[in-house]
């Protein structure tokens, strides 16, 4: 193994434990395997993938696509991808393309990891394909060399001061935007969601499929629809679990903007459960006393915060408390860290710091994330804009105290987006598979249903009476992945929206 080889198989191991969701919507990002061969950009050289976690049967190949699909002359640049082969080839249909959340996340190992949940007959009738998207190890990378401190998750979703101020956050803003421009390179410009759907279309090409199926997660359900309507005949049986709204007027700050929701709709389920009886990190007697538990916790630490040596920032202020609430209401699985927390907090403690990802890893995927967020849709420029909408965000929903509609590093972002962002519309085959939580704190139901009538008759909706982000094989139920895997293995949708109880 090459030192290059080497080096590249640590900082894929190393997302391992990176929650990608620094500035974007999804869960924990997972990869191992780097690709290990490079191809000319009209084929894939497969060979065996570098890293000691992936499954024995997965491949890696690389790429190369046009950093810039509208210069005929632009340089090229890398894209990772990974396969594990049908395992019944005599019922081989032809490719899944498993498309990671996000931005920043990848699905490089996916084929080895979530895939594997597929039922059999979905694991026979398709080849199981990841990929790292553009600008993330090991794809031809950015970074965009922020100051430690600027890494914070915390900070990089721009809380407002305890007061609803917002200078600090546009100080941070011009900050990181201008260590975008400066340590980007080129590529930084080109990370949009358009191009991602061109260079899927690339993979689909150099895989020799003429069309291809998709199971899109998160941020890649817009992914996913961004490419069935720019490669409608390309496309077979598409799954979108999780869904973004794709308003093409505001994308990215819409989707932030739907934490309010998402919060509002989940912490009822977080509270029930840390007033059940018997539940070692019992907060309150009644789930209606959580939530002002909560809040006047949260102002507490806005005045008094605890020294958290290890942590970053290295103290547990209001600001921490909340994020980790909206992290840790992403699945019912988290609860107990943010309890825990709680229950810390309020002696005056704070348990272990979480652990830290290497920097390298948390500045690669900090930068993709970013990128993605200012090159898909012009943020409003200066103060006055955010300073109105954080107030009638603090105003309205208390327990994200304006952050979701605060000014972010976009509001600085040095470039114009180099295109309109994708109107996602019903011209096309009737062909997606919509699948959805009916409470899931990153991609509210709200939202999701905005995706569901901007597909119209090329959609049908699964709604799941479940909590959680990620529905199918994850936070869903019984009910929504019996109907998720019969579309994949035999094409067969419900005729009309069906709600999973």
């Amino acid at each position: 193994m090459t030192h290059s080889t080497r080096t590249r198989t640590r900082r894929t191991a190393a997302l391992a434990g990176v929650c990608a969701v620094v500035l974007g919507l999804t869960a924990p990002a997972t990869a191992s395997a780097s690709a290990s061969a490079s191809t000319d950009h009209g084929a894939l050289a497969w060979t065996k993938c570098a890293g000691a976690t992936a499954d024995p049967r997965q491949q890696c190949a690389t790429l190369q696509v046009p950093m810039d699909y509208a210069d005929p002359h632009s340089p090229l640049i890398d894209i990772a991808v990974s396969r594990i082969p049908s395992e019944n080839p005599a019922a081989r249909r032809g490719a899944l393309l498993l498309i990671p959340g996000g931005p920043g996340n990848t699905s490089l190992d996916d084929p080895s990891g979530k895939g594997q949940k597929l039922p059999q007959e979905v694991r026979d009738a398709y080849d199981l394909i990841g990929f790292a998207p553009r600008g993330l190890a090991p794809s031809t990378a950015v970074d965009c060399g922020l100051d430690h401190a600027d890494l914070a998750t915390s900070r990089l979703r721009p809380w407002p001061a305890p007061d609803g101020s917002i200078d600090d956050n546009m100080t941070t803003a011009r900050r990181t935007a201008d260590a975008c421009a400066r340590n980007g390179g080129p590529l930084i410009q080109h990370l949009t969601t358009a191009n991602e759907a061109r260079d899927i279309d690339r993979i689909r090409a150099a895989l020799g499929e003429r069309r291809i199926s998709a199971w899109g997660v998160s941020y890649g359900t817009y992914v996913g629809a961004v490419y069935s309507q720019l490669f409608p005949r390309h496309t077979d049986r598409i799954v979108l679990d999780s869904n973004d709204n794709p308003d093409p007027d505001r994308v990215n700050r819409a989707w932030l903007a739907a934490y309010e929701q998402g919060v509002e709709d989940v912490f009822p389920d977080f509270a029930a459960w840390a007033a059940e009886p018997g539940n070692p990190y019992r907060l309150a007697e009644r789930a209606a006393d959580v939530r002002p538990l909560f809040l006047g916790l949260a102002a507490r630490l806005d005045r008094e915060p605890i020294p958290w040596p290890g942590a970053n920032p290295e103290e547990l202020n209001g600001d921490v408390l909340r994020q980790t609430m909206l992290d840790s209401l992403y699945a019912p699985s988290k609860y107990p860290a943010l309890a825990k927390l709680i229950l810390a907090a309020r002696q005056g403690t704070v348990p272990p710091a979480p652990a830290n990802p290497p920097e390298a890893v948390l500045q690669n995927v900090t930068a993709v994330a970013a990128a993605t967020l200012c090159d898909d849709v012009a943020w409003p420029r200066g103060a006055a804009a955010y300073e109105k909408d954080v107030a009638e965000s603090r105003a309205k929903f208390p327990l994200t105290a304006g952050m979701p509609r605060n000014a972010m590093l976009c509001a600085a972002w040095p470039y114009a987006p180099k295109e309109a962002p994708v109107r996602i519309t019903g011209e096309g085959p009737a062909n997606v598979l919509l699948v959805q939580n009916k409470h899931d704190v990153a991609t509210p139901l709200s939202g999701a249903l905005k995706l569901r009538e901007a597909l119209g008759g090329r959609a049908v909706m699964v709604t799941v009476n479940s909590t959680g982000h990620d529905a199918y094989l994850a936070n869903g139920n019984a009910c929504g992945d019996r109907v998720v895997s019969r579309f994949l293995a035999s094409g067969q949708r419900p005729k009309t929206d069906l709600y999973c109880r």
